[in-house]
């Protein structure tokens, strides 16, 4: 592993033997494998991996190519991980080592990769961090539609619609949904607040406060590097 920061010179070269080893340009993964440079080393003088490749005299794009779909979902594992977002297709194209198309071509619509890098990452550690920036799949929309969960947080099935009088003597609770231990939906603001805390960090979510008074609940999340 380098440890002082490589000049620009030694970068280009360093991208240069990866690409003369692999007999293309290297993904992001494959660059760190192979020269033991970070990508903040890389990035110190470059505005993104792709300019770095470009500056080095190859071209990023690789569509011609057929590629494990493990390296695509790496490849956006790592740019999740940089931005701590999920890139849209702009993003990605400016950021990425691949072209937007070839992840629609191997996985479908660009909305269905956090799911497909979900799949890829189950049991992974050194992913952890990412998919704890992924949303929980479809657990917002089936709240919404009263659906009811598992212990896991899965859905099972909805439930019918019902009315009855309400009695002002005892308690009201939401729909059942046994979301992670929450029996219920949220009623009121604290079970909002208390609701959100659960996936707070799935979410991407810091909080900074909470309190009884306005704001209830005062949280922030990273839009960009710095």
């Amino acid at each position: 592993m380098t440890t002082n920061l490589p000049e620009q010179d030694e970068v280009l070269s360093a991208i240069r033997e990866a690409a003369k080893t692999l007999g293309r340009p290297p993904s992001r993964s494959e660059f760190k494998s192979s020269s033991g440079m970070t990508e903040y080393q890389v990035l110190k003088h470059f505005s993104s991996w792709r300019e770095a490749v470009r500056a080095a005299g190859l071209e990023p794009h690789s569509t011609n190519l057929l590629l494990d779909p493990a390296v695509l979902l790496e490849d956006w594992g790592e740019i999740v991980r940089r931005i701590r977002r999920i890139p849209t297709r702009d993003q990605y194209r400016r950021n990425g080592t691949y072209s937007a198309g070839v992840f629609e071509k191997n996985f479908g619509p660009w909305s269905s990769i956090p799911a497909k890098f979900r799949e890829f990452a189950e049991g992974r550690q050194e992913w952890a961090d990412v998919v704890a920036l992924l949303p929980i799949e479809n657990a917002w929309a089936t709240l919404a539609a009263g659906s009811s969960f598992d212990s896991t947080g899965l859905a099972i099935s909805p439930l019918p619609n019902r009315c009855h009088t309400k009695l002002d003597d005892r308690p009201t609770y939401g729909n059942p949904i046994d979301f992670r231990g929450l029996r219920h939906e949220p009623v009121n603001e604290g079970g909002v607040v208390f609701l959100f805390g659960m996936v707070v960090r799935e979410l991407g979510y810091m909080v900074e406060a909470v309190q009884a008074g306005f704001p209830d609940c005062e949280a922030k999340r990273q839009i960009d590097a710095g």
